[in-house]
């Protein structure tokens, strides 16, 4: 029983139910569907984009920001496609579609911080995808989704148990030095990585997106054909607690860097480029704030 006497929510149930997720934002859906090959998609992309204020403002913000150093002033969201790419923009698009839906959760979730993460996260593996091998590289607009998306299942639990949320964070910065994952396992049955991947699932992401989300705390488990859980595994290595109170294993190996083709000799270099980008990253998000 918890503190009002009610059973706590079973979330391996709740999460078969498709009533108990949240529904995947209208714009996402239609971003998603658009495969940008047609001078007819790229106008309802940007349609779509015109219709959310906050959105358009962002992605044209974005364009303007130090992370992408536009030569001049960027006013439109045409024009901040032309500069970022339509990929680029409808990632973008959909991470913030979708990351504003999850901003309705209640409780003691810090939305800002974890948004602020989120968005670091996805930039910094940018980089290290950069210093891979050019085979090797994941696609970089379902790289950035990724990044944006990997930590949604914090605020999947918020939606569905706000109490056990609460208490998760709770415990989570009165118990700064223990692993996350481990306080995790004692509050609830579902992690956020597993909750996170259950929504994925729902929503009928890509399988790159589900399988980057669930293991990326758990790379042993990962597809080695689909390297995103290890580069949102290594960039969070490298951005210890960025933005958002979540305190992981940052015990960095050569492995780290040898699965994904990265020479360890370039790991100084690598996480300077990584530190920057997340810096700037940061800084877009908290103009948003």
């Amino acid at each position: 029983m918890n503190a009002q006497g009610k059973s706590p929510i079973d979330l391996k149930q709740a999460v078969k139910r498709l009533d108990s997720l949240p529904a995947m934002p209208v714009i996402a859906q239609k971003l998603l569907a658009l495969k940008l090959d047609t001078d007819q998609d790229e106008q309802q992309m940007l349609l779509l984009i015109a219709q959310d204020p906050l959105i358009s403002a962002r992605i044209i913000g974005l364009a303007n920001s130090p992370l992408v150093a536009a030569s001049r002033k960027i006013s439109t969201v045409k024009d901040a496609s032309l500069l970022l790419g339509l990929k680029r923009v409808q990632s973008v698009a959909t991470g913030l579609a979708i990351m504003s839906k999850m901003h309705q959760s209640v409780g003691r979730l810090n939305f800002h911080a974890l948004w602020e993460h989120n968005m670091g996260i996805a930039f910094a593996m940018l980089a290290i995808v950069r210093a891979m091998p050019v085979k090797k590289r994941p696609n970089d607009d379902l790289t950035f989704l990724a990044g944006m998306l990997h930590d949604v299942g914090y605020s999947v639990l918020a939606h569905l148990d706000v109490e056990r949320s609460d208490e998760l964070q709770t415990r989570m910065a009165t118990e700064p030095d223990r692993l996350a994952l481990s306080i995790e396992r004692e509050v609830v049955e579902l992690t956020h990585d597993e909750l996170g991947a259950e929504l994925a699932r729902h929503w009928n992401l890509p399988e790159e997106i589900i399988s980057a989300i669930r293991f990326h705390h758990d790379i042993q488990k990962s597809d080695p054909e689909l390297p995103l859980a290890r580069i949102i595994n290594l960039a969070e290595k490298l951005l210890p607690s960025f933005g958002f109170n979540e305190l992981i294993d940052t015990t960095l190996t050569a492995d780290d860097w040898n699965a994904l083709g990265i020479d360890p000799q370039n790991a100084e270099e690598i996480t300077e480029q990584v530190a920057e980008q997340a810096e700037q990253a940061s800084q877009f998000a908290s103009s948003f704030s």
